[in-house]
C-alpha cells in the first residue's frame, strides 16, 4: 500500500534582464526546478493526485507513458525509488538510449517499448484494458500526467506564490507565464486563480498537438467556464525544436539573469515573452509570475547541440 507523505516548496526569485528593466517590467520566478534533484519541476504536482488517487484504490504503484526524454516519467520513476513503490513506464519509439532513459533504469522502473504505431494509440478507447491484466495492481497515469486530476494538483502553486510575494516587495501581482505541454499545469492555475488574474501560456508544442482542447475539456469537466487564460505559439515550429536564435537567448539569459533555462520548456516561454515585450504586448509596470517547470533533466540529451547552436554569429 502506497504512503507518502510530501509537500515540496519552490522558491521564488526575482528575474533581473535588461530588457525587462529597460520595458519597466517586473517578473518573479517559481522555482518549480528547485523542489528536489530529482523529483522536478511541475511533475510531482500534477503526480501527487494521482498518487492519492491510487492510495484510496488500494494500488501499489503506478504505470504511464512517455517518450526517451520524458520528465513526467523520470519523476514518477524517481519518487517510486524515493517512496518504494514499483513503476512501470510505456515508451515511444523502439529500444534506444538516453541520460533519462539510463536513469529510468537505475530508479527501477520497469520499460515497455511500444514503437510509434504502438504509442499513437494510446488515446483510444481500451488501450489500458491489455495493461491493466499485466499490473492489475498498478495505477494507470495518463501521458504527463494530465487531465483535471493532474490539473487538480497545481491549484497549490498558487498559494505556494502568496505565501511568498512579498519576499519580491509586492502586494500584488498581474498574470502568470509558463510553457504549457499538456496544458494541464496551466489549466490549474486558471482554476486556481477564478479569473482574478489571466494565466499566459507560451505552446511547447504545435497547435497540432491539441494543448488547447484539452484546457478546454479540463475546464469544462471542472464545471468552470473557458476563460481566464491566452495560449501563444511558442514551439518554433516544432516540439524540442532547437535553432540558434533560441539558443542564444538562453545561454544569454543564464548569464545575465543567473537561472538556467531548459530548451524545450522555459527558454521557449521565456523567449515568448521577450517577444510580446518588444512588440508592446504587455504594459509598462505589469508585475508577472513565470513559472519554472523544471525540465532541466531533459536538458542532458540537447547540451551539445545548444552550445553549437549558441556559439553562431
Amino acid at each position: 500500500m502506497l504512503d507518502i507523505h510530501w509537500a515540496p516548496r519552490a522558491p521564488l526569485q526575482p528575474l533581473v534582464l535588461g530588457w525587462l528593466a529597460a520595458a519597466g517590467i517586473e517578473v518573479g520566478v517559481l522555482r518549480l526546478d528547485l523542489v528536489d534533484p530529482l523529483i522536478s519541476g511541475n511533475k510531482w504536482f500534477k503526480l501527487a493526485p494521482h498518487l492519492m488517487e491510487a492510495v484510496r484504490q488500494g494500488a501499489r504503484g503506478l504505470i504511464s507513458l512517455g517518450g526517451p526524454h520524458s520528465n513526467h516519467l523520470h519523476a514518477l520513476a524517481a519518487a517510486g525509488r524515493r517512496f518504494a513503490f514499483p513503476t512501470v513506464g510505456l515508451l515511444r519509439g523502439e529500444p534506444r538510449e538516453t541520460p533519462t532513459v539510463r536513469d529510468l533504469q537505475a530508479f527501477g522502473m520497469r520499460l515497455h517499448w511500444l514503437g510509434y504505431g504502438g504509442y499513437r494509440v494510446r488515446h483510444q478507447a481500451g488501450f489500458w484494458n491489455s495493461w491493466r491484466d499485466c499490473y492489475p495492481d498498478l495505477h494507470p497515469v495518463a501521458e504527463g500526467g494530465g487531465g483535471l486530476t493532474g490539473a487538480q494538483g497545481c491549484r497549490v502553486l498558487r498559494k505556494m506564490l502568496l505565501s511568498q510575494l512579498p519576499t519580491l516587495g509586492w502586494s500584488d501581482y498581474h498574470g502568470w507565464w509558463l510553457a504549457a505541454g499538456t496544458g494541464a499545469t496551466l489549466a490549474g492555475l486558471v482554476l486556481a486563480e477564478g479569473g482574478e488574474r489571466p494565466v499566459h501560456g507560451a505552446l511547447a508544442v504545435p497547435a497540432s498537438h491539441g494543448v488547447a482542447p484539452q484546457v478546454r475539456a479540463i475546464l469544462a469537466e471542472a464545471g468552470v467556464a473557458d476563460v481566464g487564460y491566452r495560449l501563444l505559439d511558442a514551439s518554433r515550429g516544432g516540439f524540442a525544436r532547437l535553432d540558434a536564435e533560441l539558443a542564444r537567448f538562453i545561454l544569454d539569459s543564464e548569464r545575465e539573469g543567473g537561472i538556467p533555462l531548459d530548451p524545450v520548456y522555459t527558454g521557449k516561454a521565456l523567449l515568448a515573452l521577450h517577444e510580446q515585450v518588444a512588440c508592446g504586448g504587455i504594459p509598462h509596470g505589469s508585475r508577472l509570475i513565470f513559472v519554472h517547470t523544471g525540465g532541466m533533466q531533459g536538458r542532458r540529451a540537447l547540451a551539445d547541440r545548444l552550445q553549437e547552436l549558441g556559439a553562431r554569429g
